[in-house]
């Protein structure tokens, strides 16, 4: 099942047990794959039902579907993103292989966590371009789903297989030789500033919207986040603006005055660090409780 929500459909989600969305959605498609165990036969739909419900909100807050990539910086400032923004110098925002997992300008409808190997940096960023190497390659769906390269484990950017094991005559969708491993760009902020990276190097991504749980908007940023709720504590990473962050539970710390509010109320996220409040433009996908 997918459902349609502002700005777009959702990526395709297993309907199993029954389809749940972060957000409350009007319209909905369904897919159904059809088979069959004995030789010769065939198999039909005659009838279809759905029904809709409001769900029990999901209080505890996950990041989804995690896995080791290889990034490589964007660049390109004053070129347009596949969503329209002009890229500016050390942006903030991401770019994935596949047009299924793109926000729409001045959204982190799709956001991820990118985070170096050893744990020490993180940034939440939106996804707002399509690259590297390929654009119909969401490996982080699974076989089922996954748009193309469907024999690839799930997890692995069809431009690394090609890299590494020569799938696909090592290259990629357009023909053109794969000369590194690449499953997603950074822009310059997130790779600087974010991440504090030199050169490319390989990083953990959560694709953030296969998570469940209270979501935090980044209304302001790029914001700190922090080893825990005062400015005394330490830069863990960054959070850009317009990041949809999965918020675990709020404790009280420092007062801090923001664009949105005044408040001592701090954000504990999924990875265990921490937002003020007084950043946060809107809270959605259930009740944020107390720590």
């Amino acid at each position: 099942m997918r459902g349609w929500r502002t700005g777009g459909w959702t990526e395709w989600r297993d309907a199993t047990d029954g389809a749940v969305f972060d957000r409350p959605v009007r319209r909905v498609q369904a897919r159904l794959v059809l088979g069959t165990r004995r030789s010769g036969a065939t198999v039909e739909v005659r009838a279809l039902r759905l029904t809709a419900d409001t769900a029990a909100a999901v209080t505890a807050a996950t990041p989804g579907r995690t896995y080791r990539v290889y990034a490589t910086r964007v660049g390109l400032v004053g070129e347009l993103t596949a969503n329209g923004h002009t890229i500016v110098p050390r942006d903030h925002f991401v770019a994935l292989p596949s047009r299924r997992g793109l926000a729409p300008l001045n959204t982190g409808d799709y956001t991820v966590r990118v985070c170096t190997t050893s744990g020490s940096r993180c940034e939440y960023a939106p996804v707002w371009d399509v690259g590297p190497w390929n654009t119909r390659d969401d490996y982080w769906n699974l076989s089922a789903v996954r748009e193309n390269w469907k024999d690839l484990p799930q997890g692995r950017p069809q431009a690394q297989a090609a890299y590494q094991y020569g799938y696909h005559g090592g290259r990629d969708q357009f023909g053109r030789v794969v000369l590194n491993p690449a499953g997603i760009d950074l822009a310059d902020g997130t790779f600087w500033d974010g991440l504090q990276l030199s050169t490319n190097a390989w990083v953990d991504v959560a694709y953030l919207w296969t998570g469940a749980g209270p979501r935090g908007v980044v209304g302001d940023g790029p914001l700190n986040i922090r080893a825990g709720a005062s400015t005394a504590y330490a830069v863990r990473g960054l959070a850009a603006r317009y990041a949809n962050v999965p918020i675990q539970c709020y404790v009280t710390g420092q007062t801090v005055a923001g664009p949105y509010r005044t408040t001592s109320r701090w954000n504990r996220l999924a990875s265990g660090q921490y937002v003020s409040h007084a950043y946060v433009s809107a809270v959605y996908g259930g009740t944020v409780p107390p720590c």
